[in-house]
């Protein structure tokens, strides 16, 4: 049991300095370790890993909000085409055969976090105000179909895939990108979770809940001194954070 409880400690850090950091989602850090160190069977680890995903996005989207750095309406439009594109990857992947793509977010966590150290982020929140509200929408549902059709297809990246396309695309300021990703990622992350136990039945309860406590709480942390941060302390911190954690899983993997 106290192995088991480390485990989820270094799991449910690394998951939520990632979520509260960069908005990254904890089912691409928790996943691996689990499976590697408990030999838990991939689809329990999944619906844990999303499970934790729940609430640390939720209470970072909190933070965020709370600090005026979280876009709820364009949110929620890219969530529900997050959402719908989601099926129609899953469904396409399910007829290609895809043994190459697994490590594809692990990749592009990395490369994310370079790209966050070399050439970071300073959009302002007045260049992100002089977008129409029509073209932000439709900016928004086309990038979430991308988004979801990758994740569908890929099965993983949604967190880094958002924050990428937040910044790169929608000229979104890094703060208020972050915040809007982990609010997408609540409710994704909740939908997922419930699927998976459903399905799979009722996962170990002791490592659902270490994973759900310490997960939530780093995310917390990580969120409140993320908006304290400036935007160039935030890019670097977003840069290194995604880079090791990359390391780190790919590492995992590696051993695995």
């Amino acid at each position: 049991m106290l192995f088991k409880l480390l485990v989820c400690f270094a799991a449910g850090l690394g998951a939520g300095v990632g979520t509260g950091f960069a908005g990254m989602s904890a089912a691409a850090v928790i996943s691996p370790i689990l499976i590697t160190f408990l030999n838990m069977p991939a689809y329990e680890a999944v619906g844990i890993a999303l499970a934790s995903d729940v609430l640390a996005s939720a209470v970072s989207a909190y933070t965020y909000g709370k600090n005026k750095n979280l876009d709820i309406r364009n949110g929620l439009v890219m969530m529900f085409s997050v959402l719908a594109f989601t099926l129609v990857g899953s469904w396409a992947a399910s007829h290609v055969p895809n043994n190459t793509m697994g490590s594809f977010s692990v990749f592009m966590t990395m490369l994310l976090g370079i790209k966050f150290i070399v050439k970071p982020v300073m959009a302002t929140k007045e260049a992100m105000a002089q977008v129409s509200a029509k073209k932000r929408i439709i900016q928004s549902v086309l990038c979430g179909a991308a988004v979801g059709f990758i994740c569908g297809f890929v099965g993983a990246g949604g967190g880094m895939m958002m924050l990428l396309i937040l910044t790169s695309v929608l000229g979104y300021e890094l703060k208020t990108a972050v915040g809007t990703s982990v609010f997408i990622m609540a409710f994704t992350a909740l939908t997922g979770s419930v699927s998976h136990f459903a399905i799979g039945g009722a996962p170990d309860i002791a490592c659902l809940v270490f994973c759900i406590v310490f997960t939530l709480l780093w995310a917390r942390i990580a969120a409140y001194l993320a908006n304290k941060a400036s935007a160039k302390t935030l890019n670097r911190a977003v840069g290194v954070v995604l880079t090791v954690l990359g390391a780190v899983i790919l590492s995992v993997r590696f051993f695995a």
